[in-house]
């Protein structure tokens, strides 16, 4: 079985146990609240960022709101995503590129998304993806990551590698699901640390499964 063929079965089997929610990830109503709350999420869960947000997009709704905001109110409202001196700093810098350089909206073009201060690939790749129905990448989180190297779908431990891995083996839209689809299996059942072999559906198509199976024993 080629490693298309076996991604495809994969997708079939997480499609089938996981229909994603827009609570378990990023909740937003326009382009620049996507942006903004998947900056956030960077070193924090979905959960607390859509705590977080509650407030702050009540208070900053235009990317005119974030580029004159004070530092230290957006880090008092940002503070438990962590990181938030930094996070602030690239709220009020997004905000100031999206005035200057954008008239004030969210571009949809990768190679200017990543002109946003703390937008990363993955980043501009959602995105596009769930801002602007335009599929162009496979985004790569911690999840993705670790789940891409036990399934065998990948080799390599550096982000934008695996996107060009994944990007390969599946159509583009089913990137935005191959992205969510792992992240929410990632977190249910294949734990960092202790993955949950015995029960997972994806048992029999993963090379990692039978290994992590007979170090139980």
């Amino acid at each position: 079985m080629t490693k298309k063929e076996r991604l495809r079965q994969i997708l079939a089997l997480l499609r089938k146990e996981y229909c994603p929610r827009p609570e378990d990830f990023i909740l937003f109503s326009n382009p620049l609240e996507l942006v903004v709350g998947t900056v956030l999420s960077a070193q924090c869960t979905d959960k607390r960022v859509n705590m977080v947000t509650q407030d702050l997009f009540l208070r900053y709704q235009t990317a005119f709101d974030y580029a004159n905001a004070s530092l230290f109110d957006l880090e008092k409202i940002i503070f438990s995503t962590g990181f938030y001196r930094s996070k602030a700093k690239y709220l009020k810098g997004i905000g100031k590129v999206l005035t200057e350089k954008f008239d004030g909206k969210v571009p949809d073009r990768l190679e200017d998304l990543l002109l946003l201060p703390g937008v990363s690939t993955k980043t501009a790749y959602l995105v596009l993806s769930k801002g602007f129905g335009k599929d162009v990448g496979v985004a790569v989180d911690t999840h993705v990551l670790r789940l891409s190297g036990r399934l065998g779908l990948s080799k390599s431990k550096n982000p934008d590698q695996i996107s060009r891995d994944l990007f390969g083996l599946v159509r583009s839209e089913d990137f935005l699901f191959l992205n969510e689809g792992l992240i929410l299996h990632g977190r249910a059942v294949c734990l960092s640390r202790a993955p949950k072999c015995s029960g997972c559906v994806l048992f029999d198509l993963c090379p990692s499964g039978k290994k992590f199976a007979l170090q139980k024993k």
